[in-house]
């Protein structure tokens, strides 16, 4: 008799995979500028560490909000008792019009069509739930976020078909890319219920374009499937183009009245633009009532504490504090991408042009032995255990490239960004140097083969030759 159910002793959560191998070997080997200054350092994390003095100083600022407080009364009590898993109305209220000034106020939200979430796992997962059956399936761009593989597939049984993407015009969704995946669902007989996008894209570190929204619209207008667009790093964009919501898209195409608009749903969570993953807050936004009906009953597995919706809603209605946090976190976060590719290009790599995000997509190609996944993973090895820098493959990602890797930059200091950059120029420099020797040497061992040949050659009898 089976003691534990299939769930707990499969293996298609993803565990084994690099990136989150990666991950491992830095835990068992941190860095620390002063305790374990040779360890690894962390730039597989797409964390937001540059912004934590304005967090800071608004809470000690606030202290009555900090302090769970109303007009200098404690409301500790009133917080720690049961509340409504619809979520707190001023939260929900200040959070959809944080996403609109992000947006730049082109888009509005409704309170009512919100719905909370323990961050954006949750969020994309419960979409699972309320749009596929076990065995559906979702068509997602590559390269995609690994975590995807757990949060989308593992409870849910949902299959991911991956509408593959080239570096021949920047990993941007094209019409045959997407007609190519929906016939590959078909192929292995999956019923394809929608689309999935990450704008800004992770691992790419950039907006899609108007071009590519407008093709998915069409796209899941004619199928009639679902778009689920997660837009979890929409306040990073930090160089133009601007970001452009799939919302906008939709309003001007003036699709309010049409069968489409209910079949949209944006995720969204305060992890990346505010770098608070561990308050573990997302969202589900969607225009279709029983959705956000079926959501909501499902969000009772993975509420946000009602402490954490106090303190937030009173941080985020504070306008001036925002429109500040969200200009200045960008020019940040701008200045660090910056440092990260002049970091890159003195080591001789380049990467995609980014203007989103908390990493860069780097090509390494040239570093491989052979134009093969496995010769990525090797380098991948190098990088992680003798220049002890985790960074995340784009295999893990499923890229159909090799030699392509996810760097990130956001979750360190500037003076360990400079010292990661020194270690990969070094390696580099390392292999160039091994290969310069190993050329000569394979040139000084060929000029010796063409001498004795040529000796051999004049030695010989004249009916020899």
């Amino acid at each position: 008799m089976r003691l534990l159910s299939r769930k707990a002793t499969c293996n298609t959560h993803g565990q084994d995979s690099s990136y989150f191998l990666g991950w491992q070997e830095y835990e068992k080997n941190p860095y620390d500028e002063i305790k374990n200054p040779t360890g690894i350092i962390q730039m597989g994390l797409a964390e937001n560490q540059l912004s934590f003095d304005l967090l800071e100083s608004w809470l000690a600022n606030n202290q009555d909000a900090a302090g769970f407080k109303q007009a200098g009364q404690s409301i500790f009590r009133e917080l720690a008792l049961f509340q409504d898993y619809h979520g707190l109305p001023a939260f929900k209220k200040a959070l959809v019009e944080f996403m609109s000034e992000i947006r730049g106020n082109k888009v509005t939200f409704d309170q009512n069509k919100i719905v909370l979430t323990a961050g954006a796992t949750s969020a994309n997962e419960t979409l699972m739930f309320c749009l596929a059956e076990p065995g559906e399936a979702f068509l997602l761009p590559t390269p995609y976020y690994p975590g995807f593989d757990r949060d989308l597939k593992w409870r849910t049984g949902v299959e991911i078909v991956p509408i593959h993407c080239t570096s021949s015009n920047g990993f941007q969704i094209t019409a045959p890319a997407l007609e190519q995946a929906y016939l590959e669902a078909q192929r292995r007989n999956l019923r394809v219920k929608g689309v999935l996008v990450t704008n800004p894209s992770n691992p790419l570190g950039t907006t899609m374009t108007r071009n590519e929204l407008n093709l998915l619209v069409d796209f899941i207008t004619e199928k009639s499937i679902h778009l689920i667009s997660d837009e979890i790093y929409s306040g990073t964009v930090f160089n133009s183009p601007s970001f452009v919501s799939i919302m906008e898209i939709l309003k001007d195409r003036k699709c309010e009245n049409t069968e489409v608009w209910n079949r949209v749903h944006i995720v969204y969570s305060l992890s990346k633009d505010l770098g608070l993953p561990g308050f573990r807050v997302g969202a589900i936004y969607s225009n279709d009532d029983m959705v956000v009906s079926a959501a909501t009953k499902m969000s009772s597995f993975g509420l946000v504490s009602s402490q954490t919706q106090y303190l937030l809603s009173a941080l985020l209605s504070d306008k001036k504090f925002t429109k500040n946090y969200i200009s200045e976190n960008q020019k940040r976060l701008k200045q660090r991408q910056r440092s990260l590719v002049k970091g890159l290009e003195k080591a001789g790599i380049s990467c995609l042009k980014s203007n989103a995000g908390l990493f860069c997509w780097v090509n390494m190609k040239h570093l491989l032995s052979s134009n093969t996944f496995e010769a990525e993973m090797e380098l991948w090895k190098k990088i992680v255990y003798d220049v002890k820098l985790n960074i995340s493959p784009g295999s893990s990602c499923h890229c159909t490239e090799p030699g392509w890797f996810r760097v990130c930059f956001a979750n360190m200091s500037q003076e360990t960004l400079e010292l990661a950059m020194q270690r990969l120029k070094s390696f580099v420099d390392s292999m160039a140097n091994q290969s310069t020797h190993q050329m000569m040497k394979n040139s000084r061992k060929k000029s010796l083969t063409k001498w004795v040949l040529r000796l051999s050659f004049h030695d010989r009898e004249p009916e020899e030759r």
